[in-house]
């Protein structure tokens, strides 16, 4: 085998480079968004899974070529579909669950479809990896504004984490603003932790409530009223089951 055959076999010319090239700067674009908002998956870890889909699916078109003969053939398929399997592993280690909260669901799904832009690249598609990369930012940053622009369910659950001075009944105060306000509280749970800067064993502790609540009334109510509380520390209030990107 020549020098000029062996770099230039079938499928490693300038369109291959071209694919390459595309999907890396595709894949890069798409990390560059998760890297502005600070995201576990950013710009490099994109980038990387762009190129290398697009890599594997130019070495399972053309990577077997000098062995393909009359006993032997190939399905270029079989190498894209380990890719849509294989990429699961890394987004499945973005995802956490912590106090019912999902987060990083969104920078996993984004890096699963930064493989498919990379394979489209790879496979010779320009025209699909670009319309993807072009959708991928009217469904991430555009549809993120209008999310927080719909109007809220009046039955979506809520939670509210309260830190309270213990020993002076503030929890009964606590769950009878809920009532009243018309908030059934379907979940309790709490801990008990010495007071902030106090160093004295006779001080109060400081017990901090979480309250899993479901109403109509308006949650930024509830926790004003919780606020005014003799005894209340702070209120903290979040959405239940939230996907926090």
């Amino acid at each position: 085998m020549s020098v000029h055959e062996f770099w230039e076999p079938v499928g490693q010319g300038w369109p291959q480079v071209a694919e390459l090239g595309l999907a890396f700067v595709l894949s890069s674009l798409v990390g560059a968004e998760r890297e502005y908002r600070q995201k576990s998956a950013g710009l490099r870890t994109h980038t990387l899974v762009g190129v290398g889909a697009a890599l594997f699916v130019l070495v399972s078109k053309y990577g077997f070529s000098d062995v393909l003969g009359d006993n032997v053939t190939l399905d270029p398929s079989r190498v894209a579909a380990q890719i849509v399997s294989g990429i699961g592993f890394i987004g499945g280690g973005l995802i956490f669950v912590r106090r019912d909260a999902v987060s990083g669901l969104t920078t996993a799904a984004s890096i699963w479809l930064t493989a498919a832009i990379g394979m489209a690249a790879g496979a010779g598609l320009p025209l699909l990896a670009v319309l993807a990369t072009g959708l991928f930012f009217v469904a991430v940053p555009g549809y993120t504004a209008v999310v927080r622009r719909l109007p809220r369910s009046p039955t979506a659950p809520s939670a509210l984490h309260i830190d309270y001075r213990d020993g002076e009944g503030v929890l009964r105060e606590i769950l009878a603003v809920c009532t009243r306000l018309g908030f059934a509280v379907h979940h309790l749970s709490s801990r008990r932790r010495p007071a902030l800067g106090e160093i004295d064993e006779a001080s109060p502790a400081v017990v901090t409530v979480r309250l899993e609540v479901q109403g109509r009334g308006a949650v930024a109510d509830l926790a004003a009223a919780l606020t005014d509380l003799d005894g209340v520390l702070g209120v903290e209030a979040e959405d239940v089951n939230v996907n926090r990107e």
